[in-house]
């Protein structure tokens, strides 16, 4: 299989590593706007650089898109009408619009789309498949210090969209309604943000998302029924707190003050076993093996769609509450 990459940046260099590392990928084609790079990026990992977007597709079969986001849709598009599967970095497209013109292009050519959320393929939400989720209540938080790469787009669609496509994920239900808030500190677009997401099984999702924090924070915590889950995508840990089965009797022996109040008694914690793998190279040999076994990528265009979607809501609804607050 012949592989090729769009966009050789910070992101798209290690697509480029990854396709140069694995047996099924014959040969690699690398284009980028910036000619110089190209030359190095495809020198560096035994790749052909091109200059030419036509060439570069007569040369490849898969192509990975890392490229800015504003030019995802051109080049995503242009690559299915060339019969060429993708694997687009998310967000999948910067309009909702474009979006859309992608999902039906997948369906209408047949060809696979994957996108690049890549926390589906961290080790710890991976291990999280072993665990029956039926959470009430969802708490997620992606704090990271300021950088200027992803700076150019709202907080919301650069980072808080990992977590909107998780939740969307384990979640399974209808988005009923969505209140959120956020300000710009450093640039002048959004740079920390929270929205509460109300789903129509009763699910409630708060997530709070900064570009501008003094420490990094990755972490996620599902609770329900007899159990809360605390899952840290930075340290691939995932926790599991469990009811004691005996906690009614010991409860009542507390209230009554025969026992004194132990919170070790009242739970059972379990670490769940991970198995560690690099998730960009998991995301690009899930890409690919849908390719080779013709299933269903395990984010597609249409769930891309989806998580671009609700984070357009959020954006809307913090840009209605700051023109109601005057913050603008």
């Amino acid at each position: 299989m012949r592989a090729g990459v769009i966009g050789v940046g910070h992101l798209g260099q290690h697509h480029a590593r990854i396709y140069s590392e694995l047996e099924d990928i014959t040969s690699l084609a690398i284009f980028d706007t910036d000619k110089e790079r190209t030359s190095y990026i495809a020198r560096k990992f035994n790749g052909t650089a091109y200059n030419n977007l036509d060439d570069f597709l007569f040369n490849v079969d898969i192509v990975s898109i890392a490229s800015p986001t504003q030019s995802h849709h051109d080049y995503a598009a242009y690559c299915l009408d060339h019969k060429k599967h993708i694997l687009v970095e998310k967000p999948i497209c910067s309009t909702l619009h474009d979006a859309k013109d992608i999902v039906q292009l997948q369906d209408r050519t047949g060809m696979k789309c994957q996108v690049g959320h890549i926390e589906r393929f961290n080790p710890a939400i991976i291990a999280l498949s072993s665990v029956l989720l039926r959470p009430a209540f969802i708490e997620a938080n992606r704090l990271a210090p300021f950088t200027p790469r992803g700076s150019d787009v709202p907080v919301v669609y650069d980072i808080m969209i990992h977590d909107i496509d998780i939740i969307l994920s384990l979640v399974q239900s209808r988005v009923k309604e969505i209140n959120a808030v956020g300000v710009p500190i450093l640039t002048n677009d959004i740079d920390i943000a929270n929205a509460k997401i109300e789903f129509e099984n009763g699910t409630l999702a708060n997530i709070t998302s900064s570009r501008i924090s003094l420490k990094k924070e990755r972490k996620i915590r599902f609770f329900q029924k007899d159990m809360y889950i605390s899952l840290d995508y930075q340290d691939k840990q995932v926790r599991v707190v469990r009811k004691n089965p005996q906690v009614d009797e010991i409860m009542k022996e507390i209230m009554n003050g025969t026992r004194e109040a132990n919170i070790y008694e009242l739970y059972r914690t379990e670490t769940l076993p991970i198995i560690e793998k690099e998730p960009l190279r998991a995301e690009i040999e899930s890409f690919i093996s849908s390719i080779v076994h013709d299933n269903r990528p395990i984010v597609n265009a249409q769930d891309g769609y989806e998580a671009l979607r609700v984070a357009y809501t959020i954006m809307e609804d913090i840009e209605k509450n700051r023109r109601d607050l005057n913050l603008r």
